[in-house]
C-alpha cells in the first residue's frame, strides 16, 4: 500500500459498512485519514474523572464510576420491569435506569463493587440526576488475567474522550481508531525538514499516535503542539501561494495625478485627515501605483472615516482614467453611500453637468429597485465612461452592466457579500482591478491572518475629531420595569434638547412574517409559554413597538418605521425625513446596522438586546454619537441576571473598543461560526487549531509558510507539502481561495 492511499483507504474497508455509515452521516468522517484527525476532545484520568457531583443537565456525558447498588422494581401491577441503579465516584451519585427488555444483561454485569464506563443523556426524575438506558463498558473483568489487563489499559492511562454523537460513543470511536492506527506510519508530513528539525517537533506518525493514545500529559502536549502547527502551517501556505499568485496577474497602475480630482477634493474639505487616514490612504495609494492588483483589507471602527479613505483612493483611479465601483450589502446603505459621496464631492460629483465643475466626474448609482429610464441612463454612462464612480448593490454585477474602464473595486462590509459576487465584478475590467474590502466589524488579528489571509490589511483605529463618547446601560426590563419606562423618559428628554433617536427591534412583525415562520399564527399554548419563560417568546416587533410608543410613552412625537421590506422609495423617503430632522424616533431593524450617517441621532434603545450578536450591537451603538453630542445606547434585556446573554451585553456596555468585543465575541462563538459559511474549506480544515487562542502559532506558521513560497512558488522541492495542500485543498475550497 503507498503512502498516500492508506489515508485514502475507505472507513467501511476496515470498520464494517454500518460504523462506516454512521461515522459518515454524522461525524462527516469518510477514510482512514479523516478518522486519524478526529482528535479526543479531551483526556480522562481513573479517579479524576467527571465529577458526578457536577454533570451537565441534558448534556450526553461520558463518565467512569463504581456501582454502589441496584435493584429490580416492578411496576404496572407486574407486568413492567425497571432494574434502578446507583453509581458513585467519590464526589456523587448518580441514578441509571433501565427499562423492559433491556434490563436483562444489565442485571447480570452491574453488580455492586464492579466498575464501568457510562455514556448516555443527563436528565432529572424525581428531583434526581439519572442516565435512561445508557451504554457502558466494564473496566474490570471477571477473569483474573483479563481484569489485571483491563486495570493496565485504564489504570494511570489517559482515556481519550473523542466528539460523539448519540449513535456512537467515544469508546466505540476508540475502537475504531485503535482499527485505523497503525495506517499512521503512513502519514504524508506536510513540514519541511528543516523546519521540523529547527523548531524540534514530533514527526507526525509519533504525533497522531501520542494524540490518540497518549501515555502521559506530556505526550499529549507534544502531539497538540505538532498538530496545531500542522495546519497553521498548511493553511497559510495556501494564503501565501494565493498572494503570490495575485502578485503576478497584471493590473493597470493608477497614479495620483497634479491638480486633480483628488487635488481639487482635498482642497475644499472643511477638516484636515486622521494620522490613521493619511497613512491608510498612503499604503493604498502605494498599492495602485503597482502594476499588480492591489487586495487590501480596510478595517476600521464606525465612524472611524473607511468611507473618506476609499473615495481618496476612487477620485486617484478617476484622476488616472479609470472608473470605481463600490458595492453594498443593500439597497439603503447603497443609497446612503452614494448620497454622503455626492453630498462630500459637491459639484465634483456632477462632471458635465451644468454647473458641475470642469474637474468632476459623474457619481451613479446602480440598484435594482430603480425605474428603467434612471437604470438606462445610468448604464449607459458605465459604459461611456461618462460616469468615474459607481455605487450599487449586487445589482452591479449583473451581466448587463458594462464598464469603460473598471480600475477599482471597494466592497463595504465584505461579510455579507458573497465571495462569488465579488468574483464576478472582478472579471469586469479589462484587466483584474484593484480591490478594497472595508469592515467596521474589527478582526482579531488571527482571524484577519485566516479568514483574509490573502488580503494585506490596513486598521483605522483613530476616531476623527468631533466625534462623541457613547454611554451605554443594560436595562433589565423584566427584573426592574421601571428602568424601561426611565428609558423612553430619555429618548422623551434627547427629542425636547433638539435630538433624535433610534429604537431597534429583532423582527419587523408583519403578516408576511408571521405567515413564513412554521404553522403560521402562533398557538394559544405557545402564546402560554412565551410569557412563563421571555426565551419562548418570539423576538419583539418594529410595527408593534412602533404603535406601542405613538399610543404610549412617546405620545405627541414623530415615530416612524424602516425596515427591509419596505418599497425602496418609501424607506429612501423615510431616511430623507430622519436625516433632515422631520422624524424624531426611528423604529428600525438592523438595517441602520451599517453606513447610516445622522449626526442629530444622540440615543439609541435597541430592544431584546440579547438577541443580537457582540459586533451587531456594537455596530448598532456606532450609529449614535456622531456629532457633537453624546450618545446614548440603551440595551434592553428581559434576559436572567446570571445568564451568559446578560453577561455578553455587560460587555459590550463596558467597552467601546471594538477589537475587545471581536475578542469576547469570538471566545463565545469559537471560530466554527466566525470563519462562517463562505469559508467551509477553511473551517473544516482546522480541527486542533483555535484561530482565538493561537495567535503565535499562526503568526510564526505564517512567516515561515511565506519565506517557503518565496523560495519555491509551484512547491517543487517539497512534494510531501504539495500532497498535502492537494488534500486540504480540494475542489471548493480551491475556489473559495481564489475568490478570496
Amino acid at each position: 500500500m503507498d503512502r498516500v492511499s492508506s489515508f485514502d483507504e475507505p472507513l467501511k474497508k476496515l470498520l464494517g459498512g454500518a460504523t462506516a455509515k454512521v461515522m459518515a452521516e454524522h461525524l462527516d468522517l469518510h477514510t482512514v485519514g479523516d478518522l486519524l484527525h478526529h482528535y479526543p476532545r479531551r483526556y480522562e484520568e481513573r479517579g479524576k474523572l467527571t465529577a458526578l457531583a457536577d454533570l451537565p443537565l441534558d448534556e450526553h456525558v461520558t463518565v467512569v464510576a463504581q456501582v454502589a447498588d441496584a435493584r429490580i422494581l416492578m411496576f404496572n401491577n407486574g407486568r413492567g420491569k425497571r432494574l434502578e441503579v446507583t453509581l458513585t465516584d467519590g464526589s456523587g451519585r448518580l441514578q441509571l435506569v433501565f427499562f423492559g427488555h433491556g434490563v436483562h444483561k444489565p442485571h447480570k454485569e452491574l453488580l455492586p463493587g464492579r466498575q464501568a464506563m457510562f455514556a448516555g443523556k443527563v436528565s432529572v426524575f424525581n428531583r434526581k440526576m439519572q442516565l435512561a438506558h445508557p451504554t457502558y463498558q466494564l473496566l474490570d473483568a471477571s477473569d483474573a488475567d483479563e481484569a489485571t489487563e483491563a486495570v493496565d489499559a485504564f489504570a494511570g492511562r489517559l482515556l481519550p474522550i473523542y466528539p460523539a454523537c448519540k449513535q456512537l460513543d467515544s469508546w466505540r470511536i476508540a475502537k475504531a481508531v485503535d482499527a485505523v492506527l497503525p495506517s499512521a506510519r503512513d502519514a504524508v508530513d506536510p513540514l519541511p525538514a528543516s523546519l521540523r528539525e529547527g523548531r524540534g517537533f514530533t514527526p507526525l506518525p509519533e504525533a497522531l499516535l501520542k494524540v490518540h493514545r497518549p501515555q502521559t500529559k506530556a505526550d499529549v502536549e507534544d502531539a497538540r503542539a505538532r498538530l496545531k502547527w500542522d495546519e497553521a502551517f498548511v493553511l497559510q501556505v495556501a494564503l501565501a501561494r494565493r498572494r503570490y499568485a495575485d502578485t503576478q496577474l497584471p493590473a493597470a497602475a493608477r497614479r495620483p495625478v497634479a491638480d486633480g480630482l483628488l487635488d481639487a477634493f482635498d482642497a475644499k474639505l472643511p477638516f484636515t485627515l486622521t494620522e490613521g487616514q493619511e497613512k491608510v490612504s498612503k499604503e493604498i495609494f502605494d498599492d495602485l501605483a503597482t502594476e499588480h492588483p492591489m487586495h487590501r483589507l480596510l478595517q476600521g471602527e464606525v465612524g472611524s472615516g473607511k468611507t473618506m479613505v476609499a473615495l481618496r483612493a476612487m477620485l486617484t483611479v478617476v484622476d488616472a482614467g479609470g472608473q470605481a465601483a463600490m458595492l453594498a450589502p443593500t439597497e439603503v446603505l447603497a443609497q446612503q453611500h452614494h448620497r454622503s459621496i455626492t453630498e462630500m464631492m459637491g459639484e465634483l460629483a456632477e462632471g458635465g453637468m451644468l454647473g458641475g465643475s470642469d474637474r468632476g466626474t459623474k457619481v451613479v448609482l446602480l440598484t435594482g429597485s430603480m425605474g428603467m429610464a434612471a437604470r438606462r441612463q445610468a448604464l449607459l454612462d458605465l459604459v461611456t465612461g461618462e460616469a468615474g464612480i459607481v455605487i450599487g448593490t449586487h445589482a452591479l454585477i449583473e451581466d448587463k452592466v458594462q464598464f469603460h474602464d473598471l480600475g477599482l473595486v471597494v466592497v463595504d462590509e465584505q461579510h455579507r457579500f458573497g465571495v462569488e459576487q465579488r468574483d464576478a465584478l472582478r472579471s469586469k475590467g479589462k484587466q483584474p482591478p484593484h480591490l478594497l474590502v472595508m469592515t467596521a466589524t474589527p478582526i482579531p488579528r488571527t482571524v484577519a491572518m485566516t479568514v483574509f489571509g490573502d488580503l494585506e490589511t490596513s486598521v483605522l483605529d483613530q476616531l476623527p475629531a468631533g466625534r462623541s463618547p457613547i454611554a451605554s446601560h443594560v436595562v433589565p426590563a423584566k427584573d426592574k420595569p421601571h428602568f424601561l419606562s426611565r428609558a423612553w423618559e430619555r429618548v422623551r428628554e434627547e427629542v425636547e434638547n433638539g435630538h433624535q433617536a433610534y429604537v431597534v427591534c429583532p423582527r419587523i412583525g408583519d403578516d408576511a412574517e408571521e405567515a413564513e415562520g412554521k404553522g403560521g399564527k402562533r398557538t394559544k399554548a405557545k402564546k402560554q409559554a412565551a410569557d412563563e419563560d421571555p426565551e419562548k417568546r418570539p423576538p419583539l416587533a418594529v410595527l408593534e413597538i412602533a404603535d406601542g410608543l405613538r399610543k404610549g410613552a412617546l405620545a405627541g412625537l414623530s415615530v416612524e418605521v424602516l425596515h427591509g421590506r419596505m418599497h425602496p422609495d418609501d424607506k429612501d423617503d423615510v431616511m430623507r425625513r430622519f436625516a433632515a430632522g422631520a422624524v424624531d424616533v426611528l423604529v428600525a431593524t438592523t438595517v441602520i446596522e451599517v453606513g447610516v450617517n445622522v449626526p442629530n441621532a444622540t440615543a439609541m434603545v435597541i430592544m431584546d438586546a440579547d438577541r443580537f450578536g457582540v459586533s451587531q450591537l456594537h455596530q448598532l451603538r456606532g450609529r449614535v454619537g456622531r456629532g457633537s453630542a453624546p450618545g446614548l445606547c440603551l440595551l434592553v434585556s428581559e434576559a436572567h441576571e446570571a445568564s451568559p446573554a446578560r453577561a455578553r451585553l455587560s460587555a459590550v456596555a463596558a467597552t467601546l473598543d471594538g477589537f475587545e468585543l471581536s475578542r469576547i465575541d469570538l471566545e463565545q462563538r469559537r471560530e466554527g461560526d466566525v470563519l462562517g459559511q463562505a469559508q467551509s474549506g477553511v473551517r473544516s480544515s482546522l480541527r486542533m487549531l483555535t484561530v482565538i487562542d493561537d495567535e503565535e502559532v499562526i503568526a510564526a506558521a505564517r512567516e515561515e509558510a511565506v519565506a517557503v513560497v518565496a523560495a519555491d512558488p509551484e512547491l517543487e522541492h517539497l512534494p510531501e507539502l504539495r500532497t498535502v495542500l492537494a488534500a486540504l485543498l480540494d475542489k471548493d475550497r480551491e475556489e473559495y481561495l481564489d475568490k478570496g
